[in-house]
């Protein structure tokens, strides 16, 4: 009889363990998907502690760790150690590995293992899905069937996600083998750089395996390009390439989400290389020293990075001031919903740009592409950008005022983190420890996103089911 009570109580904890995680998945998507991502972080952390993790074969100092295991998950790109000679290649295949499952995104991720759990993907969890790929669904209440993915579609989409991560990445590397090869790389040691650059550039993360970095292909216009498609492509979103998947060539069908996505990221692009060249072209540190073609392939590089994709090909410390003011600008923003791309999103900045544009129209109602976006995703889209300037400015002022760093330098450091962009003015490398934890805070609270890190914290909405009298108050 003991025996069998024995036998009975791990299989009854197990069971217990289960239905605990199956009540938080249900109950709170967002605080179980926060709980994933900081376990992921954890596990890393460890992982990257190892002696074997290092090249000399010491044990990494906890800082350090941490905050590689934390750019690393949050797919980010900074860090406080040289990539390319501090890890071994144990620890350079656990950061790739790390960097490739942050890359699917905390929400994703997160349904994921409540498939795994539940062994189907119930209702609460397709809600969650599906307002992770479409970023219209960020708030409490019912579900309207407009504003999400059709729940028939999330299991595709899951496995739409999936599978474009791996085919791109793939596709990508296959493209950078030969460029990296006739850049003058030994074809052996591509076998390595070309993956891992493929998984970087379509994470948006930005570590690079190299000495150098992008700096040694700083000429190499193929290199470039290739990873400014690999940027491109992991920043807008897997609801958009769930969209182009679906409807390439037919714009109509598009979704409204997928159309304010690359339009905003494309008018982004050619404005920020507009911005950069007007900034920097007499500038004989970064563009003044270039040809004109040099010059016009590096702006582009350099509007495409401070979006979130994290490489560099020109020190960013020698930028103007200007130009670094308007990178802060373009990292703020980031890049598209459900995308490996950090920031506030650019659909944010959309529903937050066209309302002045309908008012300026006389507009009574904000619309877009045909359609009318509630004011509620206006609301949403308020929130998410209080949020994000919130967070910088007190990371900001803290890191400032432990630092004594020009506050430029600090700020643009701070805004690459919550972005999780990965470029640095210096800043990060020189920070003590106190100031790299909290800069690893400001990336997590970066990549989980404003909007879930609110709804976790605001695990339930109430309905009021009454209104209050009307008054106006004087605004501007």
């Amino acid at each position: 009889m003991s025996g069998m009570m024995t036998a009975s109580s791990p299989r009854r904890s197990v069971g217990d363990a289960a239905r605990l995680v199956k009540h938080l998945i249900t109950s709170s998507p967002s605080r179980f998907a926060i709980v994933i991502f900081a376990a992921l972080i954890l596990l890393f952390t460890g992982l990257l502690s190892l002696p074997i993790s290092s090249a000399d074969g010491h044990v990494t100092p906890l800082s350090d760790a941490l905050f590689t295991a934390v750019s690393t998950i949050c797919v980010t790109g900074l860090t406080t150690v040289d990539m390319s000679t501090y890890w071994s290649p144990f620890g350079q295949v656990v950061i790739f590995i790390g960097v490739n499952i942050g890359g699917l995104g905390v929400l994703t991720l997160a349904s994921l293992m409540g498939m795994v759990i539940s062994k189907r993907l119930g209702l609460s969890a397709k809600l969650m899905a599906a307002g992770d790929t479409n970023p219209l669904r960020a708030h409490g209440g019912p579900v309207n069937e407009s504003q999400t993915v059709r729940l028939g579609e999330v299991g595709q989409l899951l496995t739409t996600v999936a599978l474009s991560a791996l085919i791109i990445e793939v596709g990508l590397a296959v493209l950078l083998y030969p460029a990296i090869v006739m850049a003058g790389v030994d074809p052996v040691s591509a076998l390595w750089e070309a993956p891992y650059f493929a998984a970087m550039s379509f994470t948006n993360t930005g570590f690079a395996p190299n000495a150098g970095g992008v700096l040694a292909f700083n000429d190499d216009y193929l290199v470039l390009v290739l990873l400014m498609a690999g940027v491109f492509l992991g920043s807008i979103g897997f609801p958009v390439i769930y969209t182009l998947a679906k409807h390439t060539w037919h714009f109509k069908r598009w979704s409204l989400h997928s159309k304010l996505t690359l339009v905003t990221t494309v008018l982004l692009f050619f404005a920020g290389a507009a911005v950069f060249l007007l900034l920097e072209y007499d500038n004989p540190r970064t563009f003044g020293s270039m040809d004109a073609a040099d010059t016009t392939v590096q702006a582009f590089f350099l509007s495409a990075m401070t979006r979130s994709g994290g490489f560099n090909a020109i020190d960013m410390s020698d930028l103007n001031g200007s130009s670094m003011l308007v990178a802060c600008m373009l990292m703020f923003v980031g890049g598209g919903s459900a995308s490996t791309a950090g920031g506030i999103k650019v659909t944010t900045l959309a529903v937050l740009a066209i309302p002045v544009w309908s008012e300026a129209k006389g507009r009574q109602s904000v619309e877009a592409f045909g359609r009318r976006i509630p004011s509620d995703v206006q609301r949403v889209g308020l929130s998410v950008v209080a949020w994000g300037a919130t967070i910088v400015a007190i990371s900001t002022v803290a890191i400032t005022q432990l630092t004594k760093l020009p506050v430029i330098d600090v700020l643009f450091d701070v805004i690459s983190a919550f972005g999780t962009v990965g470029l640095s003015s210096g800043v990060t490398e020189a920070l003590p420890d106190a100031g790299s934890y909290i800069l690893a805070a400001t990336i997590f609270m970066g990549r989980i996103g404003t909007v879930t890190l609110a709804a976790a914290v605001a695990a339930t909405s109430r309905s009021q089911l009454y209104s209050l009298p009307v008054e106006r108050p004087i605004v501007g």
